[in-house]
């Protein structure tokens, strides 16, 4: 048989070699060895003891089935792009606000009337992207929210009179809730899988956790680093430039073809939708309770400046629970789950109030706020899938922005709630609140709570 020709490179001289067939059986020869060089060396990757590639990648495979859908990975960028200013624009109002004029009262009354233009503007917002489509909505409405987002710098830059920053504030309630589009194309995308959109579902509130976490933080910073007006500047850019991205995403849109006979009435007279939505307005005084007598007890402490990172804790505590409950496969029984979830938030809840009590120290709350921070995000998740299956397909985004309504209702309230407490029972035992905000909670939904729909696809 014919020799096999190789071409051997020596220095920069190219050397013909024959080669003879090896017989089959023989070993196979090795690599010649250089004078002077070491043996090439097949590289080895190391894992930690325990660690497997293979096991890893199947955990995360939930999450990588979802990005692996053409166009998802785009408007996800675009939305958290969207997203990450709605935790900027009420701390950077109140830091702008109260360094100029000087009135933290002020700054909390304007901030206020926006949160009532919200409870009322954005149902009515979301029942236009739902009769009109996402793009067609949400780029004009968040152009009219922007545009009242400068006309407010330009009002306290100028010292306009105190009425025109509340109309300001309050034209930014136009913004739509850009959350509930995402989870509207998760839904689109995944229609008849329950798994995918429980997935997607734990995402979502885990990006939210994260948006509210990071976006306090970084107008505090830009506010207090740069000029008062940096962090509404910023948001309001953000803001803009993420909506424009992620309205460009067409092809992940739900059609509009598919919501032309929309459902009419209110969505108050649909069964089960009544009730979730006070045990969302409970949940909400959770929030809102937990955020105030954690700021008033590390004041208490000499130690305000660190409440910001505390609570962080809390919203990262719920957002490692969000991803780690998307990767649990869920039960059949929504309404089950929900009440298992409400009540281990209750439970929850209570370790801020024993560590309080207990170490009476800031270091000693920080672990109790994670801790109970994990039961937020699983709660939130269920919750929003029992929105999905009471709510028709065709008024999708508006049932989920009454969720999100009744849960700054809840805020509202049980921030009233926690300074009253504060204030007239001490910072310890503040956190009576949000205990008492999630045990009610739990009562509601074990005595008067949603239960699946028959025939409804968790």
């Amino acid at each position: 048989m014919p020799s096999s020709p190789l071409l051997a490179v020596s220095g920069t001289t190219l050397v013909h070699v024959e080669t003879a067939p090896r017989p089959p059986g023989s070993p196979r020869p090795s690599h010649p060895r250089v004078p002077g060089q070491r043996p090439p060396s097949r590289p080895r990757c190391r894992f930690p003891s325990g660690f497997s590639p293979r096991l890893s990648s199947r955990l995360w495979a939930p999450y990588a089935r979802l990005f692996a859908v053409p166009g998802t990975r785009a408007f996800t960028a675009g939305n958290l792009l969207a997203r990450l200013p709605m935790g900027m624009f009420t701390v950077s109002a109140v830091l702008m606000i109260a360094m100029a004029r000087g009135s933290y009262a002020l700054a909390g009354a304007v901030t206020a009337t926006g949160l009532a233009a919200t409870a009322v503007l954005a149902p009515l917002t979301a029942r236009l992207v739902d009769r009109c489509g996402q793009a067609r909505v949400a780029v004009p409405a968040v152009l009219v929210a922007v545009a009242a987002q400068l006309s407010l710098v330009l009002c306290v830059h100028t010292g306009a009179p105190a009425w025109t920053l509340f109309a300001c504030y309050a034209a930014s309630a136009t913004t739509p809730n850009l959350g509930g589009m995402a989870r509207a194309r998760w839904a689109h995308l995944f229609p008849r899988d329950a798994a995918a959109r429980h997935t997607a579902s734990s995402f979502e509130q885990a990006a939210d956790e994260l948006c509210f976490m990071a976006g306090p933080v970084l107008a505090t910073f830009l506010c207090v680093s740069l000029v008062p007006y940096a962090g509404t500047l910023a948001a309001a850019a953000l803001l803009l430039a993420g909506t424009l991205l992620f309205a460009a995403q067409r092809r992940t849109e739900p059609p509009v073809a598919a919501r032309r006979a929309a459902t009419g009435g209110t969505l108050l007279r649909l069964p089960g939708l009544p009730a979730l939505l006070v045990v969302f307005l409970a949940t909400g005084a959770v929030f809102g309770a937990m955020e105030v007598v954690t700021i008033a007890f590390a004041d208490a402490e000499g130690q305000r400046g660190a409440a910001g990172l505390v609570l962080g804790l809390q919203a990262a505590g719920s957002g490692a629970a969000g991803l780690l409950y998307g990767l649990v496969r869920p039960s059949a029984d929504l309404g089950r789950r929900f009440r298992v979830c409400v009540a281990a938030m209750a439970c929850l809840m209570a370790l801020p109030l024993l560590a309080a009590a207990g170490t009476g120290r800031l270091l000693g709350l920080a672990p109790a706020l994670l801790l109970a921070g994990m039961a937020t995000a699983p709660t939130m998740v269920t919750g929003m899938a029992f929105v999905q299956t009471v709510v028709p397909t065709d008024r999708l985004n508006e049932g989920m922005t009454l969720a999100v309504t009744a849960l700054l209702g809840g805020l509202a309230c049980g921030a009233a709630a926690g300074g009253w407490t504060t204030e007239h029972l001490g910072p310890v035992a503040g956190f009576l609140a949000p205990a008492s905000a999630a045990v009610l909670a739990a009562i509601l939904v074990v005595l008067g709570g949603p239960r699946t729909p028959h025939g409804a696809v968790p």
